[in-house]
């Protein structure tokens, strides 16, 4: 698997044939993203996300540092994207929360204390590994969700952090362009092929001693000129669960070098590689019929973007004209008109006074605003940033109001933002498990948790699971409201007693996100009820007191006189 001078190994015919099938593959891939997609992706790159322009065709080269806003008039749509991904974020991943938990598969594992505690613990051991530092999660995380509201495409690879003094997790959001998506029959994502490039020295340093001929000149002069390359991942055709080698992985893997059609192998690896479960994490927003490939929110108001666009090119011109406006005189008027401050223009008027010199009208740019207004709101609308801004535009509501308003909010954001949980968290989260437990950084499973052999499913406990149940407390608010009109009207205070509001206040505010700190436990709750009871009971009795002493005063006078004393029955005569 090394040179020798100048010679390179001659490949098997097994490696040959795994290089003819998955370039064949690729060519049918990146030809049907090509033919609709790539060109889409495009347009809404050049006017949301410019930096990713030129990147989604097979091929395209960009030189560093190039200029990619020329395209690029208004901002609205790259700043209604980067609030998306905002929104996004705190929505699905928000980093101050642990946003899901673990549980069991079978809920009767979960009556067991120690099955609990392993999972509590997991939990826990799974976000201190995400949110690492060399982990670079948020960063890349972020990436991901500007590229879901641009192109409706992200794609998060999870793998082992590549250091032999440290032990984690590291992940990588890539780029759009260099990924090809396979589905299988049911509109899974379970294989993709990624194109990158490297520079001869990049690649050396991968997969030493392996490279081309073509690329040896190249490293010798340590030219940074760039040469393709593809990672393929794809189901195991002949995948067998007992075998401790390469074939008892799901996926196979493997790096072709496209210069040299050769594969590259990664050290102790047999001509592929493999893994256990998916690298891949995929996210997209709306799929069309027969579609791999998603649509985003820049790709549905497109026409919106490209029209604002236009707009603010007449925008800025009648601008322009109304600040340095443009002159009118008489054919035979004043000559070499002169338009600097302070400068003389003899002739510029009649004797009378008349002006000869007039500034050309310019049409009404009160309309060109409102017009772009229009468009904004569309976009605006799409990238769901209209949403977010009900609470500083009525800051007046009730709190019955605003359960309400986030019980719409969930409404309209489940259908979306909920694929997101199952086709992209998910599969991160199962991806980092199978890591975890590979470098034995879990803790050891429960007996009992063993014989279900560790089954599990994952919770989801972000904002937007809260939103989704927000009808609930809306509900429960409606209903008390309601009531409360009756009890006004009846005086009856006993109609309140079917609701049970030490089960529904505390519900009420973890679905409102407060924090369980800033609430009384069960123990403070009953001091706080027996100091009230105790206060109300001396209360009482100062309120008493002056009745008692006219009662104690009376009994005296009446004792004094020989008088039955009042409260205690009379004796009957003999």
């Amino acid at each position: 698997m090394v040179y020798s001078g100048s010679e390179f190994r001659v490949q098997s015919q097994r490696e040959q044939d795994y290089v003819a099938n998955d370039m064949q593959l690729f060519s049918q891939l990146a030809l049907y993203r090509n033919q609709g997609f790539a060109a889409h992706f495009e347009e809404a790159a050049e006017l949301v996300e410019p930096t990713f322009r030129n990147t989604f065709m097979f091929g395209s080269y960009n030189t560093p540092g190039e200029k990619k806003t020329t395209r690029q008039i208004d901002s609205t749509g790259a700043l209604a994207n980067a609030r998306f991904a905002a929104i996004c974020d705190s929505l699905l991943t928000p980093r101050n929360m642990i946003y899901q938990r673990l549980a069991a598969s079978n809920d009767d594992l979960m009556k067991d204390r120690n099955v609990r505690l392993y999972f509590d613990t997991v939990g826990r051991l799974l976000f201190k590994h995400r949110y690492a530092p060399e982990a670079n999660f948020s960063g890349e995380n972020h990436k991901n969700y500007r590229s879901l509201g641009a192109f409706g495409n992200m794609g998060m690879f999870i793998d082992a952090l590549d250091d032999p003094t440290l032990r984690g997790l590291r992940y990588r959001a890539i780029p759009l362009g260099e990924l090809f998506f396979v589905e299988d029959h049911q509109g899974r994502v379970v294989g993709f092929i990624r194109w990158f490039r490297l520079t001869a020295a990049q690649a050396e340093k991968k997969w030493p001693g392996q490279l081309h001929p073509s690329m040896r000149g190249a490293l010798e002069k340590n030219s940074q000129s760039l040469f393709n390359f593809l990672h393929v991942v794809m189901p195991r055709e002949n995948y067998d669960k007992e075998r401790l080698d390469a074939r008892g992985k799901r996926w196979r893997s493997c790096y072709i070098s496209m210069e040299g059609r050769c594969l590259m192998f990664l050290q102790g690896e047999d001509i592929e590689g493999g893994y256990n479960t998916f690298p891949l994490a995929v996210g997209r927003y709306e799929q069309g019929p027969q579609e791999v490939y998603g649509r985003g929110p820049a790709m549905f108001v497109l026409p919106a973007l490209k029209t604002l666009n236009a707009q603010k090119t007449v925008f800025l011109e009648q601008g322009h004209r109304a600040v340095a406006p443009v002159y009118i005189t008489h054919d035979d008027g004043i000559v070499g008109f002169k338009n600097r401050p302070g400068a003389m223009n003899p002739g510029g008027v009649t004797a009378d006074g008349k002006a000869l010199v007039h500034a050309l009208p310019t049409g009404d740019i009160q309309i060109s605003k409102e017009m772009m207004g229009e468009e904004r709101s569309l976009i605006n609308d799409a990238f769901l940033v209209t949403l977010f801004q009900i609470l500083v535009k009525t800051p007046q509501m009730s709190a019955t109001e605003v359960i309400e308003r986030a019980n719409e909010k969930g409404i309209l954001l489940a259908p979306t933002m909920g694929r997101q949980q199952s086709e992209y968290i998910g599969p991160i989260t199962n991806r980092e498990l199978d890591l975890l437990a590979q470098m034995r950084l879990l803790p050891p499973m429960p007996p009992a948790l063993q014989e279900a052999e560790g089954e599990y499913h994952v919770i989801y406990d972000n904002p937007l699971s809260r939103l989704a149940k927000a009808q609930e407390g809306a509900g429960f608010l409606r209903t008390l409201e309601s009531v409360k009109e009756i009890v006004a009207i009846t005086g009856d205070t006993s109609l309140l007693d079917p609701f049970d509001f030490d089960t529904a206040i505390p519900e009420m505010a973890h679905q409102n996100a407060v924090p369980e700190s800033w609430m009384a436990d069960d123990d403070q709750i009953a001091a706080k009820r027996k100091a009230r009871a105790q206060a109300q009971q001396r209360h009482d009795e100062i309120t008493a007191a002056p009745a008692k002493a006219a009662m104690i005063k009376a009994n005296a006078v009446a004792a004094k006189n020989g008088q039955p004393q009042p409260g205690q029955p009379q004796q009957q005569p003999q």
